[in-house]
C-alpha cells in the first residue's frame, strides 16, 4: 500500500530570465514502511521532488497523494495539520531552534500539537536516549558537535509517530562514521516503529542502506529501481 502517490508532476522555477524545469511528468510511488531514497546529483531535482512530496512547495501540474490526504483538495490550514501531525522532516542544516536545549528543540512539535507538559517531556527524554544523546538534554545547539546536532533533528522528526519521514541530504554535513551511526538509527526506527523514511542524497553510503532507490536525472525518473 503506497504512502506516496506523485503523477504528472511538473515543477519549473525562473531563475532571473531563465527557466529551470525541475521536475518533468513525474510519476512515482513510495510503499508503506518504506526506506527508500531519491538518489541523483546536485541539481537533478530530488530536493524539489522532497519538499513536494512534504507540501512545501506545489507543483505547477500533476497530483499528490500523501497518507491518503490529496493535496490538490486540501486548505492551507489542512496541509499544516497535515505537516504537524502525520509527516516528519530532518534537514540538512539541522532547523534546530538555538535558544532551545535539545530536549525543549524535541518537545516543539508536541507543544504545537498540543500535548501536555508532563507527557511530552518524558517522550522527549526517551527518544533522546533512543538516539544516544542521554546526558546531552539540556545542551544548546551551539553545544553540540554536527552530529549531536542532526540525531537532536531526527529526534524532533520521529518523536510523535510521523507516517512519513523525509530526510533532505542528512549526512551531507557529517564525517562517514557519524552519518551512519545517523542512518543505524533511522534505520532501527523504520524497522521497529514502522516510520517510513524517504531520503534525497547522492552519498553512496546512504543508498546502500535503503531498500529502494530511485534515481532522478534532469528532473525525471531514471529507472524504477526495483526493492532490493
Amino acid at each position: 500500500m503506497s504512502i506516496v502517490e506523485v503523477k504528472g508532476v511538473d515543477k519549473t522555477y525562473q531563475q532571473g530570465k531563465v527557466s529551470v524545469h525541475a521536475l518533468k511528468g513525474i510519476e512515482l510511488a513510495v510503499d508503506r514502511g518504506s526506506f527508500a531514497a531519491l538518489a541523483g546529483p546536485s541539481g537533478s531535482g530530488k530536493t524539489t521532488l522532497l519538499n513536494i512530496i512534504g507540501g512545501l512547495d506545489t507543483p505547477d501540474r500533476g497530483e499528490v497523494r500523501v497518507d491518503g490526504n490529496a493535496y490538490h483538495d486540501m486548505t492551507r490550514s489542512e496541509m499544516a495539520e497535515l505537516r504537524l501531525h502525520r509527516l516528519g522532516f530532518v534537514f540538512q542544516a539541522y532547523n534546530l531552534l538555538p535558544v532551545l536545549s535539545a530536549v525543549e528543540n524535541v518537545e516543539y512539535v508536541m507543544q504545537l500539537q498540543g500535548v501536555g507538559k508532563k507527557k511530552r517531556r518524558e517522550q522527549a527524554l526517551a527518544i533522546l536516549d533512543e538516539v544516544g544523546l542521554s546526558g546531552r538534554y539540556h545542551n544548546r545547539p551551539t553545544e553540540l558537535s554536527g552530529g549531536q546536532q542532526q540525531r537532536v533533528a531526527v529526534a524532533r522528526a520521529i518523536v510523535s509517530d510521523p507516517a512519513l519521514v523525509l530526510a533532505d541530504e542528512p549526512t551531507a554535513n557529517l564525517d562517514s562514521k557519524t552519518g551512519e551511526g545517523l542512518l543505524q538509527i533511522m534505520r532501527k526506527m523504520n524497522r521497529e516503529k514502522g516510520v517510513t523514511f524517504v531520503f534525497s542524497t547522492h552519498d553512496k553510503m546512504v543508498m546502500s542502506y535503503a531498500d529502494r532507490l530511485i534515481h532522478i536525472r534532469d528532473g525525471e525518473i531514471a529507472d524504477g529501481a526495483p526493492d532490493k
